[in-house]
């Protein structure tokens, strides 16, 4: 029975991350500040190419195909500053939903004692690490696209 409870609770964080990232100012974020901005050790993002993820990252789901209401997660063909601007806050969200997905999985630890409860929000932490890299792999690459459109206008 922990583990319709344990997927029951994971499935309701999912349903209110959407809503919660959706409702969401993105005037709140900023792609230069702490916890967006590239840290060195990162190296622009080029860090995550070590695990190979660019050949990967296209292969997970993406919510924004699915749900009409969220901006589409992609550059277009010929891209402005503005529509940069966007997917670079929207990578902020996404990074921060999937960072509260993480947090507020712990309580399957609660709901399912043991082991089995600690493989969940295992499984959970894996579940969102993905999603967590993906934007701190292409936001510093937007930023670089969006600087370089910023001058041309």
């Amino acid at each position: 029975m922990e583990l319709v409870y344990c997927i029951l609770y994971i499935a309701a964080l999912g349903i209110a991350s959407h809503f919660l990232g959706n409702a969401l100012p993105r005037r709140w974020f900023d792609e230069t500040r702490f916890p967006y901005r590239s840290f060195s050790w990162e190296q622009e993002g080029q860090i995550y190419r070590k695990i190979r993820i660019q050949s990967w990252k296209d292969r997970l789901p993406d919510m924004s195909k699915i749900c009409r209401d969220m901006v589409r997660k992609e550059v277009k063909s010929r891209p402005t500053a503005d529509s940069t601007k966007r997917l670079i806050q929207e990578s902020c969200v996404a990074e921060l939903v999937h960072f509260l997905l993480i947090f507020a999985s712990v309580p399957v630890m609660v709901i399912w004692k043991g082991a089995w409860g600690k493989l969940v929000f295992v499984l959970c932490i894996l579940g969102n690490l993905p999603f967590l890299l993906i934007q701190r792999y292409n936001r510093p690459r937007l930023c670089k696209l969006y600087r370089r459109l910023s001058k041309q206008n």
